[in-house]
């Protein structure tokens, strides 16, 4: 039997959406006040959903502390209190929060093996969120 367990996470970053790509009129009619030179931030919740069999010596998916940890240490030392436009992995890509939920499953896809990643969620904003469940694999 497979138990799927998910744990939420707070942090707060800042973002301005602009992309080099692009003129500054059409960066202000495609992102708006999100395009503000002076960039926003958030209050993010991300949500880690893992799967997996039921240890039955502890009686779980995984062990709660080892998650995290992992997501202290690898997620939320690396975003907390950041300004996105500034980080490696946003220098050639928009720091938009679907990017964002890309590159945070790929750090947990990558790290966590202790069970299975089967998605993560971030919430933007009350009207905004995002999931993402790796390629090929659509949401549930």
């Amino acid at each position: 039997m497979i138990v799927h367990l998910s744990r939420r996470y707070l942090f707060s970053a800042s973002h301005r959406l602009h992309s080099d790509a692009m003129f500054p009129d059409e960066n202000q009619s495609t992102y708006g006040k999100c395009n503000n030179p002076y960039g926003h931030g958030h209050n993010y919740t991300i949500q880690i959903t893992v799967s997996g069999p039921v240890d039955p010596q502890t009686g779980m998916v995984c062990n709660l502390l080892d998650l995290d940890s992992f997501i202290e240490r690898e997620v939320l030392a690396r975003y907390d209190h950041q300004n996105l436009n500034t980080l490696a992995e946003f220098s050639r890509q928009v720091p938009t929060t679907e990017n964002l939920c890309i590159h945070i499953y790929e750090i947990v896809q990558r790290g966590f093996t202790l069970a299975h990643l089967d998605r993560v969620g971030i919430e933007e904003t009350m009207l905004n969120s995002f999931e993402y469940a790796g390629e090929g694999e659509p949401p549930r």
